[in-house]
């Protein structure tokens, strides 16, 4: 099947058609670098800024923030709950924004508005206040990822992040003033998100037509490369027997609840990890030092994972397992060790993020549905009579990081047994290798990927195969 440059696809008389051929050359290749050295920092500080905003909230639980704002009992968790119910509910609704607006625009105003929020955490007084206020910041930053999907078709995922927060939070600590350092903390992470949003009015387009740092051919470029690309189709047409096959598929639940139960564990941890430090012995300033490395474990731990899954077949839930487990001996030293071995508690801290490497990047309603339940229910299994220790909320997090082990494991069992399964049928083995080049064109530098059906589901693509 040809397909020309702006050539519409009738997906009702063509869902059986083969892709066309993908078609890499020097040319697109460079335009390919060019658009990745404009977006990409431009996601990443966002990103960045985006998790700096979320943790923020941890940072300050040492800084006084739960004395000057008159928190008692569960109020502190409600408060870092808060902030997914504001994400859970405004998703859908603030999804619409991408097809009424221009999506620069109205990802670079979500921004605008999500800094004001944060400024205004500053002068939060009470329970009330800070609840309205971090349940805001849920509302306006649910925007962003699904907004930078829409941009790259990849949801970018950084853990450095902890690292700066922590030095930030550490230099914001020492301020001397009377208006408390917890206080402006919040108002120096919001004048930065405030200046970034500007940033983004000014340089993020709203379309590969619209993009100032392309001259108008590599703008066609830009343009036509994703219609070259069955990832970059979609179908408005609705079908009900694939919407009952993605509910009735067991793959849908078994990333469900994973998903669920490596997110409570996150959502508690994100926001108490700096009062779990204090615990240990340590003051206020010590405290924010000494959560910077768990962030850089967390770097360590990424890129190990995403080093080993490229070089090893089949490893990628194995390699997840192994993640979790690590983090579950994290939390049990951290909650079993004697109050005497310091050291031994604080590593379990920090390996601890081994967790967050292990995280599914599926973006579907399902699997954001537990996302945000889970780091709901996260921080009301830390009870403020526990603290420092946070006895139960230890043992929920171990139980959770078990249960997702067994899930990822039996997720593996089942796409393994499907795979060999249809060899069967077919009489064939068909390895999974996602990107595998079919065919090269040493005159003129051009490369050929295995073609596919359009607008199918996996059960109804036979040759389909799923990487374990």
């Amino acid at each position: 099947m040809e397909v020309k440059i702006g050539q519409e696809i009738d997906f009702q008389n063509a869902e059986k058609a083969p892709l066309p051929i993908v078609i890499v050359d020097d040319e697109e290749k460079g335009v390919l670098r060019k658009i990745d050295a404009h977006l990409m920092p431009l996601m990443f500080m966002t990103y960045m800024l985006q998790y700096l905003d979320k943790v923020t909230l941890g940072y300050t639980a040492v800084m006084g923030i739960q004395t000057d704002t008159h928190l008692y009992g569960q109020q502190y968790s409600w408060c870092s709950s808060s902030f997914y119910l504001g994400y859970l509910v405004a998703n859908f609704p603030g999804s619409i924004g991408f097809v009424k607006f221009p999506i620069g625009k109205y990802l670079s105003t979500a921004v605008l508005c999500w800094s004001i929020v944060l400024m205004c955490h500053g002068a939060a007084s009470s329970f009330t206040s800070l609840f309205i206020l971090r349940t805001l910041l849920g509302v306006f930053e649910s925007i962003i990822s699904p907004g930078f999907s829409l941009i790259t078709g990849i949801w970018y995922k950084p853990p450095e992040h902890s690292i700066f927060g922590g030095l930030l939070a550490y230099a914001v600590s020492k301020i001397d003033d009377e208006i408390a350092a917890w206080r402006w903390l919040f108002i120096i992470f919001g004048l930065i998100t405030f200046a970034w949003s500007i940033t983004l009015i000014l340089f993020l387009p709203d379309r590969a037509t619209t993009a100032k740092w392309l001259t108008p051919h590599e703008r066609e470029i830009a343009h036509s490369r994703p219609r070259k690309n069955i990832n970059s189709f979609k179908s408005t047409h609705w079908k009900k027997h694939q919407a009952i096959e993605a509910l009735t598929d067991p793959k849908t639940w078994l990333l469900f609840f994973y998903t669920a139960f490596t997110s409570l564990p996150n959502g508690g941890v994100t926001n108490f990890t700096a009062v779990i430090i204090k615990g240990l012995g340590h003051d206020q300033f010590r405290t924010l030092l000494l959560g910077m490395p768990q962030g850089g474990c967390q770097v360590v731990f990424t890129l190990t994972a995403a080093l080993l899954a490229t070089k090893l077949r089949k490893s990628r839930c194995i390699i997840i397992a192994c993640l979790l487990c690590i983090a579950m001996l994290g939390r049990c030293l951290v909650g079993y060790l004697p109050d005497s071995q310091i050291g031994g508690r604080l590593g379990g801290v920090f390996i601890f993020a081994a967790y967050a490497s292990g995280f599914p990047l599926t973006v579907s309603a399902v699997v954001f549905l537990a996302y945000c339940a889970g780091n709901i229910s996260g921080p009301q299994v830390f009870f403020v009579r526990e603290a420092p220790h946070y006895r139960t909320g230890c043992e929920v997090c171990i139980i959770c990081l078990c249960l997702g082990i067994l899930d990822i494991l039996l997720l593996r069992q089942y796409m393994d047994w499907e795979n060999k399964r249809r060899d069967r049928v077919q009489g064939v083995v068909i390895e999974a290798e996602p990107g595998k080049v079919v065919g090269t064109d040493s005159g003129n530098g051009v490369v050929e990927l295995p073609s596919a059906g359009v607008d199918e589901t996996d059960f109804e693509q036979e040759n389909f195969r799923y990487i374990l």
